[in-house]
């Protein structure tokens, strides 16, 4: 997901909407808000999730998740999502699953833990 993923309006506005909300954002304020390359929709996003327990529309995160322990989290973006699995794996020798928004999902493997599923 980036900003430039979605809607705006005559003035450049990014918007966002939710479905399951019944509702839309014009991002004004958090553009007003926000140091430049502040990623104005994704902070949206993830205030969104933490404060409704689902994101708006258009955006699927990365989800990691050990395969041994009940660790994991979600991401909006690859990189942090693999160098958490990858640092995840290093500390605890335990294998981990991304799930890709795309659905192209990859494992890190512990080093102990490669047999696990």
């Amino acid at each position: 997901m980036t900003d430039d993923s979605f809607a705006t309006d005559e003035a450049g506005v990014p918007t966002v909407s939710c479905t399951r909300c019944d509702r839309e954002w014009t991002l004004d304020n958090e553009l007003d808000n926000l140091d430049p390359g502040s990623h104005a929709i994704e902070q949206f996003a993830l205030d969104h999730e933490r404060h409704t327990g689902h994101y708006p529309d258009d955006v699927t995160p990365w989800i990691v998740r050990c395969r041994r322990c009940p660790d994991g989290e979600q991401f909006l973006a690859e990189r942090p999502a693999r160098r958490w699995a990858e640092t995840h794996a290093r500390h605890t020798r335990h294998a981990v699953r991304i799930e890709a928004p795309t659905g192209a999902d990859d494992v890190v493997s512990g080093e102990n833990d490669e047999n696990h599923s």
